[in-house]
């Protein structure tokens, strides 16, 4: 039977290009808006572009926030986070003054960039990610490959262990975390031609 993977939505996010991309594999991807549909997945997906305290009301407004937090921490099942996906795993972000869920010991915080003109706040397009560790969910991928980009905010983790990825734009920032059942990329994989086909690949086999 393929995998069903649940990808979650709560109003904010480029749910078509992800599902298209999933749909490339054996696999049964879902548009999630029930907490039943989360729970029945066999891993969750949490995709999104906008705004941090927006996407936490909206998945309090629908039911599916307990039921993540169910699935996530008691039931143990795998989810990878992209780009707002990943900030709302963290603690709280300074885009707005909603609390995360808190599964990474992290906090979110806009670009300190200081030279304006060369680096451009939101970063937006193609950068290199520095592998920091070991990972399944970069099998076959080498380190220094490109990802798509397109954010304002990035992590701040306590955790070295949990850094997965680091990249620099400016200065270095975490661009990937892996912490047990619960991964995260501040990149676009669906929209990182080879190297992001790749990555979600390795994530439907872990």
């Amino acid at each position: 039977m393929p995998l069903n993977i649940a990808i979650v939505n709560y109003g904010m996010g480029n749910l078509h290009s992800v599902y298209k991309k999933l749909a490339e594999f054996n696999v049964c991807p879902v548009i999630a808006t029930t907490a039943a549909q989360i729970m029945k997945a066999d891993k969750i997906l949490l995709p999104g572009v906008g705004h941090f305290e927006t996407a936490i009301a909206y998945l309090k407004k629908i039911g599916i926030y307990d039921a993540l937090n169910e699935a996530v921490l008691i039931r143990k099942k795998q989810i990878l986070g992209i780009c707002l996906g990943m900030q709302l795993m963290a603690r709280g972000s300074e885009e707005g003054g909603a609390t995360g869920f808190g599964w990474l010991d992290a906090s979110v915080i806009k670009f300190k960039i200081k030279d304006k003109v060369k680096h451009k706040v939101p970063q937006t397009g193609w950068n290199t990610i520095d592998i920091c560790k070991e990972s399944y969910l970069f099998k076959n991928i080498n380190n220094h490959s490109e990802f798509y980009f397109l954010h304002s905010y990035h992590y701040e983790v306590s955790e070295s262990k949990d850094i997965l990825t680091k990249t620099e734009y400016e200065y270095d920032f975490v661009s990937a975390v892996e912490k047990g059942n619960i991964f995260g990329t501040q990149f676009h994989p669906e929209k990182s031609h080879s190297a992001g086909t790749e990555l979600l690949r390795n994530f439907i086999q872990i």
